[in-house]
């Protein structure tokens, strides 16, 4: 019985955040973004490698599927 976090989000901590600010900010990758922004798309081509995700769609209906995982990870500051 999982009583702690997931595997994932303890894998994430080990990303330097702030560096992966730095890099963003350096290389202006949120410039007129509205809401997808560069976490979220590293967290999901990570969790992507991780899984063995092939596709785009593969992806997607994975992450729906995991739905309450993915909300709780967008409401943590």
């Amino acid at each position: 019985m999982n009583t702690g976090r997931t595997v994932f989000a303890q894998l994430m901590d080990f990303l330097p955040s702030h560096e992966f600010r730095k890099c963003v900010q350096r290389y202006h990758g949120n410039y007129k973004v509205q809401s997808f922004l560069c976490l979220d798309q590293f967290l999901c081509m990570a969790f992507a490698q991780l899984t063995y995700r092939e596709s785009l769609r593969d992806i997607e209906a994975c992450l729906r599927n995991m739905g309450d995982v993915v909300k709780k990870r967008k409401k943590s500051p």
